[in-house]
């Protein structure tokens, strides 16, 4: 068994239940994990038996780019589109955090991490 950690995929975007998010945007920071049987990777050196950590990032800034009211919701469809893309046997974990919600109060992220 092995584990990939994507960590700290920066993305602009404009997801939120105010009308004003989808106009202002905001930050938010995105780590993906997989885990799983790596072992052929480890053999071959072959980057088509593993997960290509571009291919990760690229997946995460296209779902990321498709407005969503919530991130539970984004979280959701990039973890869909990562199982579809490589081996079901895998298990993936998605974290997104959206930096400096606006929301009352002085609080630095909202965060929400989907598995599967």
């Amino acid at each position: 068994m092995g584990v990939i950690d994507v960590i700290g995929i920066k993305v602009f975007a404009y997801h939120g239940c105010l009308e004003e998010e989808s106009i202002i945007g905001g930050n938010y920071v995105i780590d993906v994990r997989v885990e799983g049987d790596l072992g052929e990777a480890e053999r071959t050196d072959d980057l088509e038996v593993t997960v290509d950590y571009g291919a990760v990032a690229a997946i995460v800034q296209q779902e990321m780019a498709i407005r969503s009211r919530l991130i539970e919701h984004v979280a959701a469809r990039i973890l869909e589109r990562l199982r579809k893309t490589w081996r079901p046997e895998f298990r993936w974990r998605v974290r997104v955090v959206k930096q400096r919600p606006p929301i009352q109060g002085d609080v630095d992220q909202a965060v929400y991490t989907v598995e599967g």
